[in-house]
């Protein structure tokens, strides 16, 4: 039964945002900040295992990230909402309720399909140049769909509004705050018992030593094959989600200033902690959000002290200066992160009694 204390916990929470959005306790910009933060902790957490739990140094995440989004876009638009692009949906919009996960699930595995194929040239490769075959496919998914005309190309995809509005048309509930949630807890799961997995004693070993791995008979390619396309497969997940909180999708988010803020949250919660990774991932949604706010305080601060001309505003622009300048400080002073390769249950060990967190 003490196993069911998590579980349980769960569902009180989901039942708590479902009655503050409903009642109005959360107004819309708290519901945004909260469902991003869900679609960080996917994108941190599925990042950890290559990063973290494999030793290695993927930078392309966002390109994963992408293929996902367009993907479930895409499917879902074609299939439950009328468009510029595909004109009268395929399928009733009363159905976009139910077989909506179905078009997350597309997006996630059509990820997986391009992890595999960024997988296979870095069997052999390691550290930097696997770096920089990451770096090299997130531009090719990028450039690809600034080139497809059709799809919006540089300007952006739009008409997943229409999809959430079916949906709301089916049952006045928040949908895409739902799975936000169920995806967020889905995703830690999966990662989690991939982990304590065969195969996850497996990335643990290619991270101490892969020729030792080797020696003691584990298949080093097919265990990265399998993390690459678990961890692509849930950055898809998470472009997926992302798109549908905006209804607006552009190839320009996802950059390799948007690999680095994740990179950001695995590094400040810990390579190898998965308990880091969704703790950093609510750290630094909420940081974001507090930057948005404090720009403009500086910006007037500064004209009124006259330290700038009036001509200059300090913008959102200096965010993409402050995150790559936090992950270099944190590489030089708290190179292991806030957790380090520790979870919560060896913080706190009181909570063994709740969950079991090792496996």
């Amino acid at each position: 039964m003490k196993r069911l204390t998590v579980p349980a916990l769960l569902a009180a929470i989901f039942a708590v945002l479902l009655w503050a959005t409903m009642t109005g306790v959360l107004n819309a910009y708290w519901q945004s900040v909260i469902m991003f933060m869900g679609v960080n902790v996917i994108l941190a957490t599925s990042l950890n295992i290559i990063n973290g739990n494999m030793g290695e140094f993927s930078c392309g995440h966002a390109g994963f990230m992408a293929v996902g989004a367009y993907v479930s876009s895409l499917l879902s638009v074609a299939l439950f909402a009328k468009s510029a692009v595909f004109g009268d949906p395929l399928l009733s919009p009363d159905l976009a309720v139910w077989l909506f996960p179905l078009v997350l699930l597309a997006g996630s595995l059509a990820a997986s399909v391009v992890g595999l194929l960024v997988a296979i040239p870095s069997f052999k490769t390691r550290g930097d140049y696997l770096a920089i075959i990451t770096i090299a496919a997130s531009y090719i998914v990028k450039s690809t769909i600034e080139n497809i005309g059709v799809i919006g190309g540089a300007r952006g995809f739009m008409g997943m509004t229409g999809v959430m509005n079916a949906m709301n048309d089916t049952a006045k509930l928040p949908w895409i705050l739902i799975w936000v949630f169920l995806g967020t807890v889905f995703s830690v799961c999966v990662i989690r018992r991939f982990i304590y997995s065969t195969f996850g004693k497996g990335v643990d070993a290619i991270c101490q030593d892969e020729i030792a791995a080797e020696i003691m008979s584990v298949n080093t390619d097919r265990v990265k094959l399998v993390a690459f396309m678990v961890s692509c497969g849930l950055a898809g997940l998470a472009g997926g989600l992302f798109a549908h909180i905006l209804g607006y999708v552009n190839p320009g988010t996802f950059t390799i200033l948007k690999s680095t803020e994740i990179m950001v949250m695995v590094y400040l919660g810990g390579m190898g902690s998965l308990s880091g990774s969704v703790l950093a991932a609510i750290l630094m949604t909420l940081l974001i959000e507090y930057l948005r706010d404090a720009f403009g305080f500086i910006n007037t601060f500064l004209h009124y002290i006259s330290v700038i001309p009036d001509s200059y505003e300090v913008t959102q622009v200096w965010k993409w200066v402050l995150i790559p300048l936090l992950l270099v400080l944190l590489m030089q002073f708290r190179p292991e992160g806030i957790m380090g390769r520790r979870e919560l249950a060896d913080v706190f060990p009181g909570l063994r009694k709740f969950y079991k967190f090792k496996g």
